[in-house]
C-alpha cells in the first residue's frame, strides 16, 4: 500500500551545500522531519552540480519520512551562467547586460526540455528567450 502524503515542499538549495539553517531547517522542521538526514542526502545527489541553484521537490509522508526529486536549475540561473553576467538588468527595456547566442538558447531548452510546459524545442526556445529578454539579455542570431 502507498504511503500517505501529508504535503510537499518546494525549495530552491544550492547544489551540495544544503545545511539545517533557514530556509531548509524550518520548512523541514515543522513537518517533523529528520532536517539532517535530508540534507546529508541532497548534498550526496548534488556533488556534482556544487554551487549551482537546485529545486527540489520533496514529499513529505505521514509516517515523518521523505523522498524528494531534483528538476534542473531555474532559467535564470542557467542565461546568467550562459551569459556570463552576475545578475539581471534592473531596466531591461533600456540596459542591456549580456547575450546569448542561437546555440546557447538552445543548449539551455534542451536542458530545461523537462520542466516546461512543452515538448517542442523551438517553443522551449522562445519560453527561454522571453525570460532572457526580461533580464535585459539580447539574443545574437
Amino acid at each position: 500500500m502507498a504511503k500517505k502524503i501529508v504535503t510537499k515542499i518546494k525549495l530552491q538549495i544550492r547544489g551540495g551545500q544544503a545545511n539545517p539553517t533557514p530556509p531548509i531547517g524550518p520548512a523541514l522542521g515543522q513537518h517533523g522531519l529528520n532536517i539532517s538526514d535530508f540534507c546529508q542526502k541532497f548534498n550526496a545527489a548534488t556533488q556534482d552540480k556544487m554551487g549551482e541553484v537546485i529545486p527540489a521537490e520533496i514529499t513529505v509522508y505521514a509516517d515523518k519520512t521523505f523522498s524528494f526529486i531534483l528538476k534542473t536549475a531555474p532559467a535564470g540561473e542557467l542565461i546568467k551562467k550562459f551569459a556570463k553576467i552576475d545578475k539581471g538588468s534592473g531596466s531591461p527595456l533600456l540596459k542591456k547586460v549580456g547575450s546569448l547566442t542561437d546555440a546557447q538558447l538552445t543548449e539551455i531548452a534542451k536542458i530545461k526540455l523537462s520542466d516546461l510546459n512543452t515538448t517542442d524545442i523551438e517553443a522551449a526556445k522562445r519560453i527561454i528567450a522571453g525570460s532572457a529578454r526580461q533580464m535585459g539579455v539580447e539574443i545574437k542570431n
